[in-house]
């Protein structure tokens, strides 16, 4: 029996419930609309339930805080258009609402005339893999400093130094395990708290932008654009 008649007996339904037999993985998968298709077990009781029936099509705005869902949704669009996330580490809630390191990747999920049919993920809690994680620990005290205070001027030797390293060591390890510079870094955070603010207070932008460690909200729309792909202001319209 050739492997391609194989799959096709086995059936999607038995490759996917593969997933529950990895202990820290949630899988996902989601239509177009950001509804969820199908999770495994972890990722059912990462959301706080029991069975499938009870997350099927639903989104991420049924389980979220407001700003969360929209970076959730926002992120699924950006995958649909061509954007790759693989292996993204990212410092988020556990289940539990500790911060802990995870690692995201997602996929266009496509029918085999290549149509567009939704997304896929798989997120991988690092605390059970000492591995990743010693590496992650590299970084974890510049990162929550950051998160912090994100609202002031922080500076790359403050952050060395508070790493105990060299500046050209601080920023070869967030290229290293981030992908990115540890301003680029900087940056994401305090756009990332904007929103937070635009969605779930009343606040005018140009105030936001300045308690988010904008001193410019010129600068700031930009920014908010490039990393989110729409302007703060559109973001607030869809609120009304």
């Amino acid at each position: 029996m050739e492997a391609k008649e194989l799959l096709q007996q086995v059936g999607v339904k038995q490759i996917i419930a593969a997933f529950d037999l990895l202990p820290d993985i949630l899988f996902w998968i989601k239509d177009t609309e950001s509804r969820i298709l199908y999770g495994n077990k972890l990722f059912i009781e990462h959301l706080g339930f029991k069975s499938l029936d009870q997350i099927l099509n639903k989104t991420d705005f049924d389980f979220s805080p407001q700003h969360l869902a929209f970076q959730f949704v926002n992120d699924d669009k950006r995958v649909m258009q061509g954007h790759c996330v693989l292996e993204r580490l990212e410092l988020n809630q556990t289940a539990s609402g500790e911060l802990g390191w995870f690692s995201t990747s997602k996929h266009t999920l496509v029918d085999e005339q290549g149509k567009v049919m939704g997304t896929y993920g798989v997120t991988r809690h690092l605390e059970k893999t000492s591995k990743a994680l010693s590496s992650v620990k590299a970084i974890e005290v510049p990162v929550r400093f950051i998160r912090e205070h994100y609202h002031r001027t922080i500076t790359i030797e403050e952050l060395a130094e508070l790493a105990h390293l060299s500046v050209s060591a601080l920023e070869r390890r967030f290229k290293k395990y981030l992908a990115k510079t540890p301003n680029q870094f900087i940056n994401e955070v305090r756009l990332e708290n904007a929103r937070k603010l635009i969605v779930e207070t009343p606040l005018a932008i140009s105030q936001i932008a300045y308690q988010c460690g904008f001193s410019e909200p010129s600068y700031f729309s930009k920014q908010f654009q490039r990393l989110f792909g729409e302007v703060p202001s559109h973001l607030r319209k869809q609120l009304d």
